[in-house]
């Protein structure tokens, strides 16, 4: 009996071990992931007095203080849904291409 109770002692031990360093291959893991999610955002700077675009949306995390030219009025809307507008940009080259209906064998 106590031979038993020894074993299986071991065996619990060895269990909470493989489960520590599945917690921790686990932990490792998503602190690569992340790293790597955050290298890849692109951050959107904007000044005061820069006009953007604001894409509507009713979520609201990070809020952002607007002032329309339009009406005069300032509101807050979630800084996740401005794109910067730029002004000035001159279309060089226009191609245009003439579709037609598809022919279908029968």
């Amino acid at each position: 009996m106590e031979e038993s109770r020894k074993h299986r002692n071991l065996q619990l031990q060895e269990l909470e071990e493989i489960h520590y360093d599945a917690h921790e291959s686990v932990r490792i893991y998503k602190e690569k992931i992340k790293a790597f999610h955050d290298k890849m955002i692109r951050w959107k700077k904007f000044e005061v007095g820069q006009k953007v675009f604001l894409n509507q949306s009713r979520l609201q995390l990070f809020l952002v203080e607007i002032h329309s030219t339009a009406t005069s009025k300032v509101f807050k809307v979630n800084g996740h849904r401005l794109k910067p507008f730029y002004e000035g940009f001159q279309v060089e080259e226009v191609i245009t291409l003439k579709l037609e209906n598809p022919i279908y064998d029968d």
